[in-house]
């Protein structure tokens, strides 16, 4: 796709996302009333579900630097100011500062009602749900999902999986739900445990809260909220084709960030058990130096960050895709979309390029612009806005990364209801 083109289509009139005609919107009675809306996506033929959202109060790129300034203190000078339609996006959620009693009320209020949504998009009552795993980057709480579970009405034994693996924990979940290949000799096999269980799969990104204990000029502009929870029967709606999960640690600190959340620090990946039935995957960070939560390296320090190695994830799956193909006598089979974690257009468009040229080609849409970056929830997004053009039996990439430095890439095939 033609970058000018996207470009200035994103300057154009894209809606904020509360003025979309299928968001349901409320206030949340948190700090006088926080604004919420979530839109519910349901596609009966391939028989998947989900909904997602965001919480606070739409910036878009011309009243954003007002904002910025308020929440560092000081005014954000012209020459800091980023080209944020150039690198896809036009608007995103904020909330003004809270407590940590109101921040975590707020929160629980979110991810309850996106469980709930999502349950209800795919037919299901929450009491009916066999497991829950989500992606946070910054945790409001160590037990957050378990308690958004409870407050959602889902029953107290189904499994729940808390990802923290930065931008990558939406896919990091997914790939767990599918993938028997994960399972760890001594530990519960997730896939194999969830084979033909009604599952709801996202990412719940509070990252307001989480940018507002830093000083980062680009992550204060590129960051807002968003929530994306999708639903699906592993073996049957969605069904495992190849997958590959890969860590390389940013020994640089190119994206560093805090770790709000318990890690052994004896691995990268940290597996422990929260409760009976709650299992926390946590991903070691490089965190900042100076105790803040967020530090990056610019815009160009991301694309050295992920390109050159999301590139040789997604080409190792990819190979390993077409090799299966050959194998079930279905050749000429092709990637129906890839659903790729909306870092920034450029970085997307960059991975597009390089792909390309080792002739791996296939749709790359850019689907979240009215969000910003929403790091774990954005995956799921950008697949329930094409979840109404996909169709049973088409094959779909997911292509997640995020700091620390983590992969997750995996082909599914959709089937049907």
């Amino acid at each position: 796709m033609d970058t000018n083109k996207v470009v200035e289509q994103l300057a154009g009139a894209i809606p904020s996302f509360f003025k979309r005609p299928k968001v349901q919107q409320e206030i949340i009675p948190v700090a006088g009333g926080i604004p919420f809306g979530v839109e519910r996506v349901t596609n009966s033929k391939v028989g998947i579900g989900g909904a997602y959202g965001t919480w606070g109060e739409s910036y878009d790129n011309l009243t954003l630097p007002e904002f910025i300034s308020r929440r560092m203190g000081s005014p954000l000078n012209d020459e800091d100011k980023m080209n944020l339609s150039e690198l896809g996006f036009v608007s995103r959620h904020h909330i003004q500062d809270l407590t940590d009693a109101e921040h975590l009320e707020l929160e629980l209020e979110v991810g309850s009602k996106l469980l709930c949504e999502a349950a209800l998009a795919n037919g299901w009552n929450p009491n009916e749900v066999d497991a829950v795993l989500i992606g946070m980057s910054g945790p409001v709480a160590d037990d957050y999902v378990g308690q958004i579970c409870e407050r959602a009405g889902i029953p107290e034994s189904a499994l729940k999986v808390s990802i923290h693996k930065a931008c990558d924990g939406s896919v990091g979940g997914l790939n767990l739900a599918l993938n028997p290949g994960l399972g760890n000799s001594g530990s519960v096999n997730i896939a194999e445990e969830l084979h033909g269980k009604k599952v709801l799969v996202g990412g719940i990104e509070g990252l307001s809260r989480f940018t507002n204990g830093a000083h980062d000029k680009n992550a204060l502009q590129l960051f807002g909220n968003g929530a994306g929870v999708i639903g699906v029967i592993p073996g049957e709606t969605m069904k495992f084709l190849v997958g590959k999960t890969h860590e390389a640690y940013d020994n640089e600190g190119v994206l560093a960030v805090r770790m709000y959340y318990p890690h052994a620090r004896q691995s990268l990946l940290d597996v422990s058990q929260i409760e009976n039935s709650h299992i926390r995957v946590a991903g070691l960070m490089h965190e900042p130096a100076n105790g803040e939560s967020i530090e990056m390296a610019g815009p160009m320090g991301m694309v050295k960050l992920f390109v050159r190695t999301g590139v040789q994830v997604v080409t190792d799956v990819y190979q390993a895709y077409q090799n299966l193909m050959e194998k079930m006598g279905m050749p000429d089979k092709s990637i129906a979309v890839a659903i790729v974690h909306h870092a920034n257009y450029k970085i997307n468009m960059l991975k597009a390029k390089h792909l390309k040229k080792l002739g791996i080609n296939f749709p790359m849409p850019w689907l979240v612009s009215d969000f910003g970056n929403v790091s774990a929830a954005s995956n799921m997004i950008a697949f329930l806005r094409q979840l109404p053009q996909l169709k049973p039996g088409d094959h779909i990439l997911f292509d997640g990364f995020g700091a620390g430095t983590y992969y997750d890439v995996l082909a599914v095939s959709l089937g049907d209801s």
